[in-house]
């Protein structure tokens, strides 16, 4: 039941954070916010400060924003020069300007990764796993070859040399892998340990004992890596792109796959599998909680940039539209593509949470 609260609590926060950021875009642009609304309507309770209501309503996930004047009204000249009607005018979203509209429609997207941003350069002071480049003995089991050839935990392995060649060691994999083919045979280790250098021989273990590798030791190839207060916002944003960037180029492929009829190589989830991957990350602690916080407001942003009818970046594709003709888009056409946008997202939805609920049970 906790599992559950924290799930939506964590998907609440992604969806407010990113209508916050369609607010405060808005306030800056001067278009008038009617209604902030925690959850979705009907309300419990609300306050009216200024031009807007904030409310509290019943189904608690998430949240909205309502724009003054977002359906566009054709007025003849003589209704425009009306003094009520300026001030209409002033501070409704249809009657702004497109590069207004434009930083109005993608504040949330902002939002969103801004978010993410935070995330990731709080977790960089806590400290992360990164490469190491080596592997670190983390561990050497009794009587194996490694105990034999004098290996302690805390040791580095550089690399190994074979028939005068010389090997990097940069992750598990190249160590498993190296060791595997030359089973039976003596390789050369370098050694790191307190900073001298050292060669160890070693005869990788044809038939190991059942959870032991052919050398016997543990590995990693990863050490934590902690950034200061003010190292971490610039090394944050960094991270924030290269995992934006790995998104956009993961979600294309999967795309062209889909269109191609292929099986996607990448893993799609809706709710049922987020509040799955919510389950894992609580038992793996507050860290790893928010990393995976960050992870779905990079996710969010880059979803909701895509140029489709009902999301942020298909309203993008009709203020692009308005501002290259220097006309507006027929209000019928806009209407009636969001109508189908939503219908055709509802439907994916539903299909993706269908193929969760089945991968669950099969679990």
């Amino acid at each position: 039941m906790l599992n559950i609260l924290i799930f939506f609590l964590l998907l609440s926060i992604l969806i407010l954070v990113h209508e916050i950021g369609h607010f405060i875009a808005a306030k800056r642009m001067g278009v008038k916010v009617e209604e902030f609304g925690i959850g979705f309507p009907p309300r419990i309770l609300w306050i009216k400060y200024k031009e807007t209501i904030y409310s509290l309503n019943v189904i608690p996930l998430g949240g909205f924003v309502k724009l003054y004047g977002e359906e566009y009204i054709s007025l003849s000249k003589a209704d425009k020069k009306k003094p009520a009607v300026v001030k209409m005018l002033k501070s409704a979203f249809s009657y702004k300007k497109p590069w207004q509209k434009f930083f109005i429609v993608i504040g949330g997207v902002i939002g969103n990764f801004l978010f993410g941003w935070l995330l990731i350069s709080f977790l960089l002071t806590q400290g992360i796993p990164s490469p190491a480049g080596y592997i670190i003995v983390e561990g050497v089991k009794k009587d194996s070859p490694a105990a034999l050839a004098g290996l302690k935990k805390g040791d580095h392995l550089v690399e190994i040399k074979i028939a005068n060649q010389s090997l990097k060691l940069n992750s598990t994999t190249d160590l498993i892998t190296i060791t595997k083919k030359h089973a039976g045979k003596p390789i050369i280790f370098v050694v790191r340990r307190n900073g001298v250098f050292f060669e160890k021989k070693i005869t990788p273990r044809l038939n190991p004992p059942k959870g032991e590798g052919p050398v016997g030791i543990v590995i990693s190839s990863f050490i934590e890596k902690k950034y200061s207060w003010y190292q971490a916002p610039f090394f944050g944003l960094v991270e924030a792109f290269k995992i934006t960037k790995l998104i956009i180029t993961e979600l294309f492929k999967a795309l062209l796959q889909l269109i191609t009829l292929q099986k996607p190589k990448i893993e799609i989830s809706g709710p049922v599998g987020i509040a799955s991957y919510t389950s894992s990350a609580i038992k793996f602690g507050k860290n790893a909680l928010l990393e995976l916080a960050a992870l779905l407001s990079l996710n969010l942003a880059v979803v909701n940039i895509l140029p489709f009818p009902a999301l942020d970046g298909g309203r993008l594709v009709f203020v692009l539209y308005e501002w290259i003709k220097k006309k507006r888009v027929n209000q019928n056409v806009e209407k009636y593509a969001n109508m189908a946008g939503i219908i055709i997202l509802l439907s994916l939805a539903a299909l993706i949470t269908y193929f969760d609920i089945i991968k669950l049970i099969g679990k």
